[in-house]
């Protein structure tokens, strides 16, 4: 490509853009073979999810171009949860989403603030039924045979030789400590969770799905988010994430249907972003009453389809495999 040309012209190859085309209409076919609808919901909608780690973006209507402060503020969704769950309580059954999302603060390698989310749930299926879903429209996609299933628990086990969910937070310290952590904590150092997520990132992603893929599940309750938690024999959260080359490509969960614990999970998650002094977000929402209306239960994976792409192609970023990422958009 000419010098000329690289002020428009985009970050990723025609090969690439073309081989996204391909996955788009495989992934369609996917969906569309097992009976599912594809639907569409608002990318602005008056509510947000609220959660400790994502950030909505947030953009103003303006009815009046003289007067830039006259329109009501709307949220550029982080994912279409939100939307396919109340048509979910409205009666559909399976359905899936194909869409731009928005994350503000993400920007790297693996992140930009506007990117392509496939979104599925279906009515009925429990965590293990949300597992082979995601295992069968990998192998779809990917071609790499079945996923690897391996629990949190197992995980930590293998690679760190403890249990998260019953060691005590000195021991993830200790254990941080002992594979690199340099002190430079940025947490409390009592909150478990961000040890936890430190152990996983720095230790254990990198090495899942190397060989094939690897779906991990049963995450610790206190990081249940949306989901389920399983009460027995050990609380879990009832999520699972799929890995490829050390790349997390998706995340499910055998859905929360209980919208009393919604309301309790989304103060919570308020009071974290307080604490680490962030804005509160609006903790009404439609969902809430979709919830309280019924809805039924059901698993629902988000995967993130700029990485699909990255991982298929072998690529090493996603401004390889998206035409205009955030700086050329």
């Amino acid at each position: 490509m000419t010098d000329r040309a690289q002020g428009f012209a985009p970050t990723a190859s025609w090969e690439n853009l073309r081989a996204r085309a391909r996955l788009l209409a495989r992934i369609r076919r996917f969906f569309d073979a097992r009976g599912f609808l594809e639907v569409e919901t608002p990318l602005l909608s008056h509510d947000t999810v609220v959660d400790h780690h994502l950030e909505p973006l947030a953009v103003r209507l303006i009815h009046d171009p003289s007067d830039v402060g006259d329109g009501p503020w709307l949220w550029l969704q982080t994912s279409p949860e939100f939307g396919m769950k109340r048509l979910l309580a409205a009666g559909a059954t399976a359905i899936y989403q194909i869409t731009r999302a928005f994350r503000g603060g993400e920007r790297g390698p693996l992140h930009n603030p506007e990117f392509t989310m496939v979104e599925w749930y279906r009515t009925g299926d429990d965590m293990r039924s949300g597992m082979r879903l995601l295992d069968e429209l990998a192998q779809e996609t990917l071609c790499r045979g079945s996923a690897e299933q391996v629990s949190y628990s197992e995980a930590f086990r293998r690679r760190l030789g403890i249990d998260p969910h019953r060691c005590s937070t000195a021991d993830l310290a200790r254990s941080a400590r002992e594979h690199g952590f340099d002190g430079s904590a940025s947490w409390d150092p009592d909150d478990r969770d961000a040890w936890l997520d430190w152990l996983l990132a720095t230790c254990i992603e990198p090495t899942l799905g190397a060989e094939r893929p690897t779906i991990v599940f049963d995450y610790p309750a206190s990081q249940a988010a949306l989901a389920c938690v399983r009460a027995e024999p050990q609380p879990v959260a009832e999520r699972f994430e799929l890995y490829v080359n050390g790349v997390e490509l998706a995340n499910g969960y055998h859905e929360l249907t209980d919208a009393s614990v919604l309301r309790r999970r989304t103060v919570l998650a308020n009071q974290a972003r307080l604490a680490d002094g962030r804005a509160r977000l609006p903790e009404d929402s439609r969902l809430l009453a979709a919830m309280q209306y019924g809805l039924p239960p059901c698993t629902g994976v988000a995967l993130g389809f700029d990485r699909l792409v990255m991982v298929a192609v072998g690529a090493r970023r996603l401004d390889d495999v998206m035409a205009f990422p955030i700086e050329h958009a």
